[in-house]
């Protein structure tokens, strides 16, 4: 039996020889001259295609020194396609083709949504405070009509107070006494106030938030919900001091006059011509600080649930359409959100501007004596129809003052 063959292979010059035998060593390349920084005479470098990739001057004979001199390029210098040539930096490379891959190819993988193409988003368009004013007002006078037996049933309820015998058991027979004893315009006595403050209260609320919050969004247009807040802060307190004391002060000196035997004021003109007559202008500015307190943190707290909400639905597009059924259901959010956070507020509140308001010294003694006589809960009377209105009402606003913006927005340019 004879020993394997020793394995060969084709060697350079048609002749063969084993694997065992040592590979003869690579021809040694002429040393080849330093770089030259741009401006210099560069020398002439050979580019065949048996010289192209020889090692460079100082390969084995320099050591590792001469490899380093020999392929690191001067500063701010990139190397050419070349052997060893070098020039200035080289322009960016062009973007990838966005184009479609060639006909007759198909891919067989999903593209994923997150690299999809998108149009740019853009910036956000401001709405003017002009605007603002003419759809707040219209929003606050549609959604008052609406609203109004609500508020009345809240007001009873928050004015029956426990130090008397109560006439009330709960929401369903304050309706009933109402409308057995009045009939069902008794639920909406007061209206008439109500309505000559809502049109202004929601066109200072509205024409001061975009106000502020134009002159706190961000470069792109867009409004966090902090700021938001703040702006929504500044809103309440504006319809506080201009609208809402002196009308919800009017509002339940007339609700309350309308329960007493023998009701003294015959109409919104006269209340508050007798009102003023007998206590001054400051009669209709009862419960200030109360009801500085309860609109601006109600209105900070709507606005900055309703600019999260939003922000959140919108996403990467600050102009994306919201459906009408979305912003109601946002607004209903943020009046809930209002209503746990400011009853205690609005309970002393309405106990300030009440025709009883005397007994109490101030907005804080107003408080303490409830506490001290009615417990914890009384700061909570009324919480129930309030949470109903506030969430109808809230919702309705929203829902009209964006619809009467669009509209606004085609017939009346401001950009």
């Amino acid at each position: 039996m004879q020993p394997p063959a020793t394995p060969v292979h084709a060697a350079k010059g048609g002749g063969r020889r084993p694997f065992s035998q040592p590979v003869p060593p690579p021809l040694s390349a002429p040393p080849l001259a330093a770089p030259r920084l741009p401006g210099h005479a560069e020398p002439r470098l050979p580019v065949g295609r048996e010289e192209r990739g020889r090692r460079p001057a100082g390969g084995r004979e320099g050591g590792l020194a001469g490899w380093l001199a020999a392929i690191t390029p001067p500063e701010g210098l990139y190397p050419s396609r070349g052997p060893l040539r070098w020039h200035q930096p080289l322009p960016p490379r062009p973007a990838m083709s966005s184009a479609p891959p060639a006909a007759g190819f198909v891919s067989p993988f999903a593209r994923p949504r997150c690299l999809a193409a998108a149009a740019p988003a853009g910036k956000a368009k401001l709405t003017h405070p002009g605007k603002a004013i003419l759809a707040g007002g219209l929003a606050g006078g549609i959604e008052i009509c609406i609203t109004f037996p609500t508020e009345y049933v809240k007001t009873q309820l928050q004015l029956d107070e426990k130090a008397n015998p109560p006439r009330y058991k709960g929401i369903v027979d304050c309706v009933r006494v109402t409308v057995r004893d009045h009939g069902i315009k008794g639920l909406y006595r007061g209206l008439s106030s109500l309505v000559y403050g809502s049109i202004p209260k929601a066109a200072v609320r509205f024409g001061m938030f975009e106000f502020l919050s134009n002159h706190m969004r961000d470069a792109d247009g867009k409004l966090d919900s902090t700021r938001g807040l703040l702006a929504g802060l500044g809103a309440g307190v504006a319809e506080a001091v201009v609208v809402v004391c002196p009308m919800e002060t009017i509002k339940v000196k007339f609700i309350h006059d309308q329960c007493s035997p023998n009701p003294k004021y015959r109409g919104f003109f006269h209340g508050v011509r007798e009102i003023v007559r007998e206590q001054g202008l400051k009669g209709t500015y009862q419960g200030l600080t109360a009801t500085v307190l309860k609109q601006g943190s109600n209105q900070a707290i709507r606005f900055f649930v309703m600019t999260a909400l939003r922000n959140w639905y919108k996403g990467d597009n600050p102009n994306k359409e919201i459906n009408p059924l979305v912003t109601g259901i946002f607004g209903a959010f943020a009046g809930a959100a209002s209503v746990f956070g400011n009853t205690p507020l609005d309970v002393v509140k309405t106990r300030m501007q009440g025709l009883e308001a005397h007994k109490y010294k101030s907005t804080l003694n107003c408080a303490y004596q409830i506490m001290k006589y009615e417990g914890l809960l009384a700061f909570y009377k009324g919480t129930i129809p309030r949470l109903g209105r506030v969430c109808l009402d809230v919702a309705i606003v929203f829902i009209i003052y964006d619809e009467v913006v669009k509209l606004l927005n085609k017939v009346w340019k401001t950009d």
